[in-house]
């Protein structure tokens, strides 16, 4: 997959480059009616798998490379398919029976072989989708029909697994992920077939409200806090970026001492949103990090109330950050 936006010549294997699909969030936390199934919602981060014999590569969405960050999932998928392949799906860190973004952040970023493998964090990729199989693009079966090739084609190991599909009543469902602990479920519509872009054939129902934001500025410390007081984000809408609020919460002294770290060189002279707020010593970067925040509820004005830190998703481009409701 080096080289992601040139195509591969016909016969000659998978395209080096497929873009996702992502899911849109369910207005009402529930799908329309029709034929769904539903997934577990998982907090980690996606990753397309290009598998040709020994020949394995990992892409983020942004289209950064993962084999050396995750080399336990190269060596599994080297071993659990003998068949030309590209899979989508995410790698995750179970905290018990949960899936932990903050967990995760241990290996995310980590582009050092030896020290991936060192890691005391273990790392399982999840894998829901199939898009390429021996010679055959096939992202334009219907997802029953995708499915099953998944399950025919890959075997389970303790690194590797397919998703669980569930079947029955939305409302049933999201009373079962919630008692488990579990962000929510994904509704995927059984006849749709994969599309490289955001759709309405999968959605996302959330039991735990998380936004992806921007990175638009930062505070300095004050009191006992070191290095940064709090980070200053953003989000697009209209093709504009607009200013979402202050994170103040959920940094260690070892985060706030990273990001101190990444933002100085990205400081800037102008406001990159268009709504700046009114506020004194706030230093301006350069929107080029996005992270993931938990939050209580959106503000009239359009601001994060509550929001707390929980990491940086070096899998997401900024530009693709909207306002979820």
């Amino acid at each position: 997959m080096a080289d992601a936006d040139e195509p591969a010549p016909s016969g000659e294997g998978p395209p080096r480059w497929l873009e996702p699909m992502a899911a849109t969030l369910a207005p009402d936390a529930r799908p329309p009616s029709g034929e769904w199934v539903f997934e577990r919602k998982l907090d980690g981060v996606r990753v397309l798998a290009s598998v040709s014999g020994d020949d394995v590569k990992l892409l983020s969405r942004n289209r950064i490379r993962q084999e050396d960050v995750y080399p336990e999932v190269v060596d599994a998928l080297a071993e659990v398919t003998a068949l030309d392949v590209v899979l989508d799906g995410e790698v995750v860190a179970f905290d018990g029976e949960r899936t932990s973004f903050e967990r995760l952040q241990q290996r995310m970023g980590v582009h050092d072989e030896a020290r991936s493998r060192r890691s005391p964090v273990a790392v399982t990729y999840l894998v829901f989708d199939v898009l390429w199989l021996a010679g055959r693009d096939v992202r334009g079966l219907p997802w029953r029909d995708r499915r099953a090739l998944l399950t025919q084609v890959l075997d389970s190991d303790q690194v590797v697994q397919p998703t669980e599909v569930l079947h029955g009543d939305p409302d049933a469902l999201l009373a079962h992920a919630d008692a488990q602990g579990w962000e929510g479920l994904i509704a995927k519509r059984a006849a749709s077939t994969y599309q490289g872009r955001r759709s309405r054939d999968w959605l996302k129902l959330k039991l735990v409200r998380q936004q992806e934001v921007v990175v638009v500025g930062f505070t300095e410390p004050s009191g006992s806090r070191s290095s940064l007081g709090a980070l200053l984000v953003g989000y697009h809408t209209d093709g504009r970026l607009r200013f979402g609020g202050k994170v103040g919460t959920g940094f260690s002294q070892a985060v706030l001492r990273s990001l101190r770290a990444r933002l100085e060189p990205m400081v800037i002279d102008a406001p990159p949103v268009v709504d700046p707020p009114a506020e004194r010593g706030v230093h301006w970067v350069r929107p080029e990090l996005v992270a993931q925040v938990g939050f209580g509820e959106w503000s009239a004005a359009g601001r994060l109330r509550h929001p707390r830190y929980l990491g940086l998703r070096e899998d997401k481009d900024p530009a693709d950050v909207v306002r979820e409701e």
